[in-house]
C-alpha cells in the first residue's frame, strides 16, 4: 500500500474549543494508527483492544489523548498515544507520565511519537522514565509498523 509521506506541507486548523493546533500530518498519523490497528481488532481478534482516536479517558473533563486502546469489558484505556513535533515533545511527555503516574484511568502502557524526529517514547505502569521504542508490550506490535 502506498502512503502518502509524512513530509508533506501542513494546513493548520483551530479548534476554538480545545485550543489545539492540528496539522494534517498530525491527523495523518492518527488516521494511519487507527485505521492500521482497527482491523486486527474488529476483524481479526488479533488485539483485544479496540483503537479510538481523539477519544476523553472519562466521562468528563479527562484527557484526551490522540489514540486511545479501549478494553470494553473493563471499561478502561489500557494503552494511549500523543503525536507530537518537537516543539510540544517535553509537554506530552509529561502529559502520557502523569497520566501513567495517576493509575485513575487504567493506562498501563503510553506513547509519545514525535514525527518531526521520527522518534517514539515509550512509558510503562511503574516506571517513570521513557525508553525509546515504538514497540507495545500489551498488543505485542511494533506501532511504528503502521506508518
Amino acid at each position: 500500500m502506498a502512503y502518502i509521506p509524512l513530509e508533506s506541507k501542513p494546513f493548520v486548523v483551530h479548534d476554538d474549543d480545545m485550543g489545539i493546533n492540528a496539522p494534517i500530518i498530525h491527523q495523518r498519523i492518527i488516521a494511519r494508527l487507527t485505521a492500521g490497528l482497527y482491523p486486527l481488532y474488529f476483524r481479526e481478534g488479533v488485539i483485544p483492544l479496540e483503537p479510538l482516536p481523539e477519544t476523553m479517558l472519562g466521562e468528563e473533563s479527562s484527557p484526551t489523548p490522540d489514540v486511545i486502546l479501549y478494553d470494553a469489558e473493563a471499561e478502561q484505556t489500557r494503552v494511549i498515544i500523543e503525536i507530537c513535533q518537537t516543539k510540544g515533545l517535553k509537554h506530552d511527555l509529561n502529559k502520557v507520565s502523569r497520566i501513567l503516574e495517576e493509575a485513575e484511568y487504567g493506562v498501563v502502557e503510553g506513547f509519545v511519537f514525535d514525527y518531526k524526529a521520527r522518534c517514539w517514547y515509550k512509558f510503562s505502569r511503574g516506571n517513570a522514565a521513557p525508553e525509546r521504542s515504538s514497540y507495545s508490550d500489551v498488543l505485542r506490535l511494533d506501532l511504528n509498523s503502521f506508518l
